[in-house]
């Protein structure tokens, strides 16, 4: 059985990675600050920051397969404190590559649909990216370091949404979470991406290790709608009110950084190379909603190790 060490094993990707297959691949994962309890994987409590912590986990694991899901994700902080932001998302990534080309440790490395500007959407993995604001910039030099260090890794641009530990990881737990006690929100309507259900994306990773694929893949649904849209969907499907999304535009928003208003990536390079195509949002929504129904919001949030 292969050993897979996943980071972020806390976050939304990481640790719906280790509920859905844990079972049937040797997993430790990868947590700092946020700690867990009663899970079906090993723990290793790491600071990715500290160059001599990251090379021991590394040494310690020594896994066939690493899945570095942890990053700095929230946009607006990157713009805040980009020297932090270059470190987690570009100099980690860099370093882990190193360290798996050393140790013929098979890479995927977990980047973002938004290195592009939005100005020429849909876009392949041909397409120059354009970054505009420090979460995009340091995440692309993530993956150029990636890539130059350890040309065998694999790199996917993703766009997810699902259940997490803090049960506001995710654009859809927020829609949700506010139309369910009909607090009024807001829609992005000039904003268009592919969202993909976090456990489907689960699977597509199994896929392409399953293939030791290498280079560059988009990892999004299949097919795009806007923010508004996405909610209106949620909303339709658990019932609520979705009157209380308001249409408005992305610089109506309480936002630091800038955003690019078309996130759509085209996914046939990489359903090409799996053999079937990639997910799509309307399988993804009823997935989350099902889940809703089973209690597993609530069984993951019971994750958090208490203080």
């Amino acid at each position: 059985m292969k050993r897979f060490l996943v980071t972020g094993a806390s976050g939304l990707l990481g640790l719906n990675m280790g509920l859905q297959v844990s079972g049937s691949i040797d997993m430790i994962g990868q947590v700092h600050s946020n700690r867990l309890q009663n899970v079906p994987f090993q723990q290793m409590v790491v600071d990715l920051a500290d160059v001599k912590q990251t090379q021991r986990m590394m040494e310690e694991a020594h896994p066939d397969v690493l899945i570095h899901c942890a990053a700095m994700a929230n946009v607006d902080e990157c713009e805040q404190k980009p020297e932090l932001a270059q470190r987690i998302n570009a100099e980690v990534p860099s370093q882990l590559a190193e360290l798996c080309k050393k140790m013929g440790t098979y890479m995927v490395h977990i980047s973002t649909d938004a290195v592009f500007d939005g100005k020429n959407g849909p876009y392949t993995e041909n397409d120059l990216p354009c970054p505009i604001n420090q979460y995009a910039l340091t995440k692309l030099a993530g993956e150029h370091e990636v890539l130059m260090k350890n040309p065998a890794a694999v790199v996917l641009r993703v766009n997810f949404f699902g259940w997490s530990l803090s049960g506001k990881r995710s654009l859809a737990e927020w829609f949700v979470k506010n139309l369910q006690v009909g607090q009024t929100v807001n829609g992005f309507m000039d904003v268009q991406f592919c969202p993909m259900m976090v456990n489907d994306l689960v699977d597509v990773i199994m896929a392409t290790t399953e293939r030791s694929l290498s280079g560059l893949y988009h990892a999004v649904g299949w097919d795009s709608m806007t923010k508004f849209a996405f909610g209106y969907e949620l909303a339709r499907r658990f019932g609520y009110d979705h009157t209380l999304i308001k249409p408005v535009s992305w610089h109506d928003g309480d936002l630091t950084a800038a955003r690019s208003p078309d996130l759509r990536l085209k996914t046939v390079k990489l359903a090409s190379a799996i053999g079937k195509p990639l997910p799509g949002w309307q399988d993804g929504v009823e997935r989350f909603y099902q889940q809703a129904q089973d209690g597993y919001p609530e069984r993951v949030l019971g994750l958090m190790q208490s203080s």
